[in-house]
């Protein structure tokens, strides 16, 4: 469910701590495996780059994909989608370097926003001392907070209850049907996917979208009002 696809421009200097450590090591399986193992997270295998005459291009042959080497590749992934790990190294096993897609809408929903407006407002939530879960960044420049199941349709009306029109905040909800990229896969020549906040026991249990609504709302409304004014 999209609130709007408005795109602001990423500061040249994220905070994001973990993006500046190395992308994870190791094969994709045994990632896809550890989601689906530690945090009971479905998972399935999506498209990956493909080196042709030293030019990366993504496995699905499409001159013009939007999500080169990271999107699903059947119309059925969300039945394929498992929290197997038996089934996990099956998927895996003829197309080891598949990248890993994790369906929203089932274990969590996720709010996405501009990276600029993500790092602001993880800043303000941490020195609020507001319950977060995972936090992912991509190398596009944006940032998806993982939240409860369920949360996705509850955001235009907490969004407009804040005082802010829900079309002109530059955030994403998703939710059931959709899903997100998980580390370490890559897009693209633009790099992988890491972890702002990764999974960890003291974040396995997800905040409520109500929780994580207000200083991200408050961020990208004073993020839009800056661009307006440039």
């Amino acid at each position: 469910m999209n609130i709007t696809t408005a795109t602001m421009s990423a500061p040249a200097d994220p905070q994001l701590p973990e993006q500046r450590a190395e992308p994870l090591a190791g094969p994709m399986v045994e990632h896809a495996a550890r989601y689906a193992e530690d945090r009971h997270w479905d998972v399935f295998p999506g498209a990956w780059l493909e080196i042709s005459g030293g030019v990366p291009h993504c496995s699905c042959g499409a001159a013009d994909c939007e999500a080169p080497g990271a999107h699903p590749v059947q119309e059925d992934w969300a039945a394929q989608a498992t929290g197997s790990v038996t089934v996990v190294r099956r998927l895996w096993a003829d197309r080891p370097d598949a990248s890993v897609l994790l369906p929203t809408g089932r274990t969590f929903d996720v709010v996405e926003v501009p990276e600029s407006t993500g790092c602001l407002a993880l800043a303000r939530m941490e020195r609020l001392g507001v319950r977060l879960g995972p936090v992912i960044g991509t190398p596009d420049g944006r940032m998806l907070f993982f939240v409860l199941p369920g949360g996705a349709v509850k955001i235009p009306d907490l969004v407009r209850k804040l005082g802010w029109s829900p079309s002109g905040l530059g955030l994403t909800a998703l939710g059931e049907g959709d899903w997100v990229a998980a580390p370490p896969s890559r897009l693209g020549t633009r790099g992988p996917v890491l972890w702002a906040r990764r999974p960890t026991d003291a974040n396995r249990w997800l905040p409520d979208v109500e929780e994580i609504i207000p200083p991200l709302a408050y961020a990208c409304g004073r993020d839009a009002a800056a661009a307006r004014g440039a």
